[in-house]
């Protein structure tokens, strides 16, 4: 079982966007609207589940006005939690957690989120997949967000934009970079397979 995230950094997004990534999300069998409950479900500070239309979900991220927690569906019994958070900067992170998955169900996540950062017209800033949760998701803040030049203990997988790839290789020199295209560098360790 996995236990881990991936962290999603990109420009500020709108509803539009939203609605491009779950058809993305959803070519990956990765569904917003929950099959039997047929509405997306938001996750409030209780832990309990609010249902709400795929719109009203995308209202709320175009306005970016606060962290929302929901859920992104693999079938009706397994789930990958989205905490999505707004940065003033006009800029927003997504972090997708793998807890619990199976190593290809953790795959199949990874996939649709590197799909729709080479795909979407919102530009990523680059994407941390961290299958053993080795580092903490917030640990990529000033890198990524902020031009900052700490890294963390590296990831299984870095996907970044120029000059955030470039910084992230010269702290970490053992990385192989490989062009992702969209103007993203794929970053992995030199043993890493292919």
């Amino acid at each position: 079982m996995a236990d881990g995230f991936i962290q999603w950094y990109r420009e500020g997004a709108s509803a539009a966007v939203f609605a491009e990534q779950v058809q993305i999300f959803s070519e990956f069998g990765i569904e917003l609207i929950h099959p039997n409950r047929n509405s997306a479900l938001m996750i409030d500070v209780e832990g309990d589940d609010s249902p709400m239309s795929q719109e009203e979900l995308g209202d709320l991220i175009g306005r970016r006005v606060a962290t929302l927690t929901f859920s992104w569906w693999l079938t009706a019994d397994i789930d990958v939690v989205d905490t999505y958070d707004a940065v003033p900067v006009d800029r927003e992170t997504q972090t997708l957690w793998l807890d619990g998955l199976h190593p290809d169900q953790a795959q199949r996540v990874e996939s649709a989120v590197m799909a729709a950062a080479t795909r979407l017209p919102v530009p990523t800033r680059a994407v941390i997949v961290d299958r053993r949760g080795i580092s903490d998701p917030d640990a990529w803040d000033s890198i990524a967000l902020y031009d900052g030049t700490g890294v963390p203990l590296l990831p299984d997988t870095v996907l970044a934009l120029e000059p955030i790839a470039e910084r992230i290789r010269r702290a970490a020199p053992g990385l192989r970079k490989e062009d992702a295209g969209a103007g993203l560098s794929r970053l992995v360790p030199r043993h890493h397979p292919a």
